[in-house]
């Protein structure tokens, strides 16, 4: 069982610096933290075949340049197009299937965030901007001043996991686990997370984007090729 933990730790200590190495080489994936920056304002939605345009405003527009990626409720887009107040992003039919982003309408308020360097500080945790699959807001809490939601899923693969005090990621929000179960799990939300990212329009029956913890994503995949989970 100790050479087991220590070929699981070499294991994820080799992912850690090869991703550290790939991002100094810029060669890696963009990557974010779960930090969202501010909410979005959706001001135009074209439909263009299977795929959607969106058209946002935020703060930074001026910042950003084509071709630069942007996380939207979790979601990976590259900007295709921008004016002086206003940019778009496209979202493919698959990725209006596995996310929420299909839901949008104009006036909605999406979480953004620019992605990040991956030799700088980590504030939250590792997110890809992969988005697993879609979960359901089942019950909101306010408890002294904060709030607890409760978000429920069908797990895609068995990889779809939460552990007890693990990160997941919320609409592009890094946040802790509380409540662990197979098919649920809960949140706490303080207010300042509340007040800057959309979990203030979050309602019981609203539909979240869900992205896994990739470094738990990684133990399940070394398991499965050790034997030890099928």
């Amino acid at each position: 069982m100790q050479i087991f933990y220590e070929n699981l730790a070499n294991f994820m200590k080799n992912f850690l610096e090869e991703s550290l190495f790939l991002s100094q080489h810029k060669t890696i994936y963009d990557m974010f933290s779960g930090i969202v920056e501010e909410c979005a304002k959706v001001v135009g939605i074209e439909k263009d075949q299977t795929n959607i345009h969106f058209t946002l405003s935020c703060s930074f527009v001026n910042e950003l340049g084509i071709d630069q990626s942007v996380s939207h409720n979790g979601v990976c887009l590259t900007v295709v197009r921008k004016t002086d107040t206003t940019y778009t992003v496209t979202a493919m039919q698959e990725t209006l299937i596995k996310s929420n982003l299909g839901d949008l309408t104009v006036g909605s308020e999406v979480n953004v965030e620019r992605s990040m360097n991956m030799n700088g500080r980590l504030d939250g945790h590792i997110v890809q901007g992969h988005v697993d699959q879609t979960a359901v807001c089942t019950k909101v809490e306010p408890v002294d001043g904060s709030w607890y939601y409760t978000f429920e899923y069908e797990p895609a693969q068995k990889d779809y996991i939460t552990v007890e005090k693990g990160s997941v990621t919320v609409n592009g929000v890094s946040l802790t686990v509380v409540n662990s179960q197979r098919k649920s799990f809960q949140v706490a939300i303080i207010p300042y997370t509340y007040e800057h990212t959309n979990f203030h329009a979050i309602q019981v029956g609203s539909r979240v984007n869900l992205e896994f913890d990739i470094i738990g994503k990684y133990i399940v995949r070394y398991l499965e090729l050790q034997g030890t989970v099928k």
